[in-house]
């Protein structure tokens, strides 16, 4: 199985510590948040991983290299210097996966987890299945519900909340044009466009399955909350 990090992020709310280092290359518990990333993916069994950049996309190779310190293969996917959000980045690095169409993973570059990815299915019956958490204080309404069967609803009685960590099978993108419409985006080149509508739509034909993570997991989005997770992994 192959993977994508996302990265591309602006990191606006995170200035001035993203003035001049991306996101995911701040430090906590020692080193770059995307670096514990890399460390889970190679634990299990993934070697090869599409990293997506926009904002001081240098920083990335000049950090990370060629991902071998790691036994992976690393290839960057930039996206100009305005981000595409997550369904369009994601279509713009899949060329780089090259794999057809096998499932591959996805995690957000700015959160920190103890999740264990082996436990992320290799092929998942639907289009996708996802990571959801316990919702945090910044996120209280949730995002998607999700059900006793193991499927994922846009909408429901008791909501969790979206952890960044999904897998996807490339088919979840063929309608994302007709999905997405004439959103504001959608028509440059590339594409411009959220996950969400077409994950919503593939969770209305029941394609969408998840499980919930009761362990650790920080959406690492303000400096406060950085600061957080670094006084607890020093701990």
């Amino acid at each position: 199985m192959k993977a994508v990090i996302l990265a591309a992020g602006l990191g606006e709310r995170m200035r001035p510590l993203t003035d001049t280092v991306p996101k995911p290359l701040l430090a906590a518990g020692g080193k770059p948040l995307i670096v514990w990333h890399l460390e889970k993916l190679a634990a299990c069994g993934v070697r090869d991983v599409v990293i997506n950049t926009s904002w001081l996309a240098a920083r990335f190779p000049e950090t990370l290299g060629d991902g071998a310190r790691w036994n992976l293969r690393i290839a960057y996917s930039y996206e100009g210097p305005r981000p595409l959000e997550t369904g369009g980045g994601l279509w713009h690095a899949m060329p780089l996966l090259d794999n057809d169409d096998a499932p591959f993973v996805a995690v957000n570059g700015d959160i920190w987890t103890d999740y264990d990815f082996a436990r992320l299915p290799r092929a998942p019956a639907g289009d996708a299945h996802l990571v959801l958490v316990d919702n945090p204080e910044h996120n209280p309404l949730g995002d998607f519900a999700l059900h006793d069967d193991g499927c994922v609803a846009s909408r429901g009685a008791d909501t969790l909340t979206f952890a960044g960590i999904g897998v996807y099978r490339p088919r979840l993108f063929a309608r994302w044009r007709e999905i997405v419409g004439h959103a504001d985006g959608a028509e440059e080149t590339p594409p411009r466009f959220k996950l969400a509508p077409l994950l919503r739509a593939a969770m209305a034909d029941s394609r969408v399955s998840g499980e919930r993570h009761g362990g650790r997991w920080t959406d690492v989005g303000t400096p406060a909350r950085l600061a957080q997770l670094e006084a607890e992994l020093r701990r």
